[in-house]
């Protein structure tokens, strides 16, 4: 009983503490008063996810579009009288420029139907309609490969076995509720993994990716017509992303599409049943370039004064997928991330840091864009001289020797992040930093009435922020409503303006450009948690 006593009042001073941190957390009301009036009463959201994502459209990294769209944040960003508009290019040879204009399947026999599908990105059209036989074959080997060798010209490959419908036990659109929302408040004890997983889970990767070369050349030297895979995801959604084809030098392989799953197993059950399945395919996509082109992130500053070589960064990845139009993932970050810069420099603000906005290209393919810009300013390991490592994206790298920090890693204060699709801000990922807990308690108080309340200590991962906290910076994504996001939106050609809610942009929009103004105008620099470098 004692013990359990001793353990009430540990936390009962461990909560006193944290609210007595957060009660000596400076908070500006009378700033708060004047963003959320400005975002609320004058937004400009909706209006420019309208524009980003219907008139320019999916912005694929390297591609024509996303040429377009960092020239359209430009002018934007300009517009608002942003300080510093400009493109940096992160990477000079990131890949071949690439297009998707259009695409009809239709199966010929055993009957005539419209096949609902669409090219993976990086891989060639048809130049024109094509017709073909469909066959499955196992190809999930090198060993594979050469059994088939010889058999598969002029064929359309079923790659993918069929799977099962699975009905949805959860409703499409969802709110976090109380219970949802306490969960995250609590700290999962992590199973001990270590870097063996982190290993493992890498060679996976390599493994996939060298495999998926290796079936491009033999799907091409073959003279395949095409391959077909199934959308991970049932009920007609096409989830697409892309092929091993970007760099220049790497086999384009054959058309490849993904089938809505309803209609890729119907025609597995045809093959299965030794009908004879044929379709034709007019796939217009491919290619715009023979090199591999550079590819820039968008910056913007709102300068600071006093402390204006240090720099707090909100920030949302440009680039998308191809299928859809990129309005979750993440035009909705882009233009709430453009949105707080634009209250701020509306309402006079004048920051004590300098508030910069990055729109980082590249992140679908690997975080590329954040990645080379935490590199190149604040810090990294030494380039990995194997082979194995240098052929990976570089946020997943592991070079050798200590963590080299640059002139900016002591001036940089915090970096936040919005990327989890419309869902509205209901608090934030500490990422175990438990010193920011009470600051950010703090920041949300004046939110609580718009349903922003929780911190969580917990990680979370797979967006721009962890370029930064992996070399030991404070970085953060919010908590946010999952709405559609993992159930219609990710990385699917549903992914337009009608699965946003513009009213969620608008409440996030205030928060963070409160959270920015809040970091950049602290006394002290924001709470760096222990950082330990690989070496020691």
């Amino acid at each position: 009983m004692a013990g359990v006593l001793r353990g009430v009042v540990l936390a009962g001073l461990w909560l006193a503490a944290g609210a007595a941190a957060a009660a000596e957390e400076r908070v500006d009301l009378d700033m708060v008063a004047k963003i959320r009036q400005e975002a609320f009463a004058r937004s400009q959201v909706a209006a420019n996810l309208k524009e980003l994502t219907e008139t320019v459209g999916p912005r694929l990294t390297a591609s024509p579009a996303y040429v377009r769209s960092t020239a359209w944040a430009r002018g934007k960003l300009q517009g608002y009288g942003l300080a510093n508009v400009r493109e940096e290019v992160f990477d000079p040879a990131f890949g071949r420029g690439w297009e998707y204009r259009s695409s009809r399947v239709e199966m010929l026999a055993p009957r005539e139907m419209p096949i609902h599908a669409a090219p993976k990105a990086w891989t060639p059209g048809t130049r024109g309609a094509v017709e073909g036989e469909v066959v499955k074959v196992a190809l999930k080997t090198s060993e594979d490969l050469g059994k088939h060798k010889g058999t598969l010209r002029g064929k359309i490959v079923l790659l993918d076995d069929a799977r099962a419908y699975k009905p949805a036990d959860r409703p499409d659109f969802r709110r976090h509720t109380g219970e949802s929302l306490g969960e995250l408040q609590t700290f999962p004890v992590p199973a001990e993994a270590g870097d063996d997983a982190q290993e493992k889970r890498l060679a996976e990767y390599r493994k996939r990716q060298a495999f998926s070369r290796e079936l491009n050349t033999f799907l091409q030297e073959e003279g395949a017509l095409a391959a077909l895979s199934i959308s991970s995801w049932d009920n007609g959604i096409l989830r697409v992303t892309g092929a091993a084809s970007r760099k220049a030098g790497e086999p384009t392989g054959v058309t490849e599409l993904v089938l809505a799953a309803e209609h890729y197993n119907q025609l597995v059950r045809a093959v299965e049943r030794k009908q004879d399945v044929r379709l034709r395919l007019d796939v217009d996509a491919g290619f715009t370039s023979e090199e591999d082109l550079p590819a820039a992130n968008v910056f913007a500053d709102l300068p600071g004064a006093g402390k204006a070589d240090e720099v707090v960064i909100i920030g949302a990845h440009l680039d998308s997928w191809h299928t859809g139009t990129g309005a979750s993932d993440n035009g909705a970050g882009v233009v709430v991330m453009m949105e707080a810069m634009r209250i701020l420099k509306a309402i006079g603000a004048k920051p004590r840091r300098t508030i910069r906005l990055a729109l980082w290209g590249g992140e679908e393919q690997g975080l590329h864009g954040s990645s080379n810009y935490v590199a190149r300013y604040l810090a990294d390991w030494p380039e990995p001289t194997d082979p194995e490592q240098k052929a990976l994206p570089r946020a997943f790298q592991r070079g050798t020797g200590p963590l080299q920090r640059q002139r900016g890693y002591e001036r940089f204060s915090t970096y936040f992040n919005f990327d989890n699709g419309t869902g509205r801000i209901r608090g934030i990922y500490a990422q175990e930093n438990h010193a920011a807990v009470p600051v950010f308690k703090a920041w949300l108080e004046p939110f609580h009435d718009l349903g922003a309340e929780i911190v969580s200590t917990r990680n979370t991962g797979s967006t721009d922020h962890i370029a930064f906290d992996r070399v030991g910076l404070p970085g953060f994504q919010f908590v946010q409503d999952p709405a559609d996001y993992m159930s219609r939106v990710h990385h699917t050609h549903l992914d337009t303006y009608d699965h946003v809610v513009p009213e969620d942009l608008k409440q996030a929009a205030a928060i963070i450009a409160s959270f920015a103004w809040h970091a950049a105008n602290r006394e002290q620099r924001f709470p760096r948690k222990p950082f330990r470098d690989r070496d020691e």
